[in-house]
This record gives C-alpha cells, structure tokens and sequence, in this order.
C-alpha cells in the first residue's frame, strides 16, 4: 500500500456471478476479506490509521439494511475522504447466464424465496443497475469459469505483481477452438495418439499408462526438452516484466490424452521449480471429469 491511504475495495454484483469467488481471490492476494457486513459498520472499519494492508468488502443485497441509495452515498462518502483510496468492483453475468446457473445448482434466490430465479434476478438488476453505473472495475464472468475470474482479479488487483507471478498449464481442444487469455500455445498433435489404443481410449492424460504411450513417441523426450528450457528461460523474464500472470496451453485433437500428459508433467516441472502453478483441463471439465483447476505449488 502506498503512502497513508487505506486501499478499500468495494466487491458487488447480482448473486450467482461469481462475488464470492472475487472475494476468495483478494484474499489470496493478501487482502482482509469482510462479507456482508451492515453498511452502517463500514464507516466505523475504517477510520483511524490504516491497517497495513487492503481491505476487500463483499457487498450484496443480503446484507443487512442494504439498499441501493444507501450504497451510493456511502461510495460518494468514501470518495471523498482523502484518507481512502476507493474502487469499487462490480462482478457482473448476462441474466440468461445467471438463469442457467441457477437452474444448474437449484439454488433458491435470496430475492425470490417463494418464487422461481428468474423474479429475484430481474428484480436484484433492477436494484444494482445503480450501482453498477459506478464501478471502477466491471468483469463480466458471463463466459468465464472460476479459473478464469481469478487470473481476472489477479490482473487488476494484485498488490505487487512484479514479485510474485502465477502460472497456468491448460490443456484444450483444438476442435472447441483456442481458450481465452493464453499467453503461449504448443500443438500436441504430433505425438503418439492414445486415442487409437482401444485400452487407452477411454483414459484421460493424467493416467499413467496414457503417459508412457505418449513419452514412448521418438520425438517427445528432444520436445519437452527444449519445451522446458524455454519456458524456464521466458518465465523469470516475464516476470520482470511486471506480468502478474501467465497462461501456457496445449492443445491436441480431443483434450483428453496428449495434450493433458504434456500439460501435467510441465506444472510438475514449474511447481519443482519454485513457480506457482495452477492447472486446468478444459475439455475434462466440460465432462465433468474431476478436473477443476488445482494448485500445485
């Protein structure tokens, strides 16, 4: 935190976009995290000498006494106040999204307990369009996974980006097209396909006999090799850079063999490394194969 400032960031948006997951991510990014706390409480939190680092407030219409002219004038106050630096993020999702989520996870709205989702979201975007108008940051998370909303918020918010960076080995396929936000791609296609081994096909790249299938292919010890080499050459350079996170993906026919082998065994290299390094299989989570992004060092 610079000078005498406390950093204050104000997190909202409707419900099923993804706010806690913003307020998970400042707090691994060395925030305090403060949800749904009383806005007539907010005033009192801040004042007196700065605490020493941020504070990420979770602000939605659960919290006690929310309403939205009272949000308002509390960020025209905290604007004002020279002794607070402001900015107010808004997490927003396209309502038809918003309908798709709810559906997906049956949750009740908190705006529409007796109702179906689709009252309490229109009714909960009528209510935050105000507020909305005032964001400093606005992410909209209608085509975003988890993952991907955290590398958002470590964009814009991470306090000293030119001393830490994070990493992410995807794998994808290249019949669903390229992922969003990828810093280096590598075409795997050229390696041995365990898809034309009826005992591997089934199989994904994580399992130990898909991995020997596709190191056995002559070319792949000279490739990952100089894959290694490389990226351990550009990553401290990155870094320099001031890049707070970087994205390397490969890609194969399917995402599910070559592809997540070669991802896999690069993390393990970077996470050894002394990198922080998150995974993400794309085509595995489409199928719901236990394949959420994992931290691995």
């Amino acid at each position: 935190m610079e000078g005498s400032e406390q950093r204050l960031v104000l997190v909202t948006g409707p419900s099923g976009a993804g706010r806690s997951t913003a307020i998970h991510a400042l707090e691994d990014l060395g925030y305090e995290v403060i949800d749904n706390l009383p806005l007539r409480l907010i005033p009192p939190l801040i004042q007196g000498a700065p605490v020493g680092r941020p504070i990420a407030l979770g602000l939605d219409v659960r919290n006690r006494d929310f309403n939205t002219t009272a949000v308002i004038e509390m960020i025209d106050t905290l604007t004002r106040n020279p002794d607070v630096s402001l900015q107010v993020l808004y997490i927003d999702c396209a309502s038809s999204e918003l309908i798709r989520r709810y559906a997906q996870t049956r949750r009740r709205h908190p705006l529409a307990a007796g109702e179906t989702p689709v009252e309490g979201i229109d009714r909960e975007l009528d209510l935050l369009a105000a507020i909305r108008v005032r964001a400093d940051h606005l992410i909209d998370t209608t085509e975003m996974s988890p993952h991907d909303l955290k590398a958002e918020i470590a964009h814009w918010f991470d306090r000293d980006p030119a001393q830490r960076m994070a990493v992410s080995v995807q794998s994808f396929s290249y019949k669903r097209g390229l992922p969003r936000g990828v810093d280096m791609i590598f075409d795997c296609r050229f390696l041995a396909n365990p898809h034309w081994v009826a005992a591997l096909r089934d199989l994904d790249g994580r399992d130990p006999a898909v991995v020997a299938h596709v190191q056995a292919d002559p070319l792949f010890d000279e490739f990952f090799q100089k894959l290694q080499d490389l990226v351990l050459l550009l990553l401290p350079a990155q870094r320099e850079e001031g890049k707070a996170h970087l994205t390397i993906a490969f890609g194969c026919t399917g995402g599910q063999h070559r592809s997540v082998a070669v991802a896999e065994k690069l993390a393990k290299v970077l996470a050894e490394a002394g990198w922080a390094v998150s995974k993400r299989h794309r085509e595995l989570e489409r199928r719901g194969a236990n394949a959420a992004p994992v931290a691995t060092g």
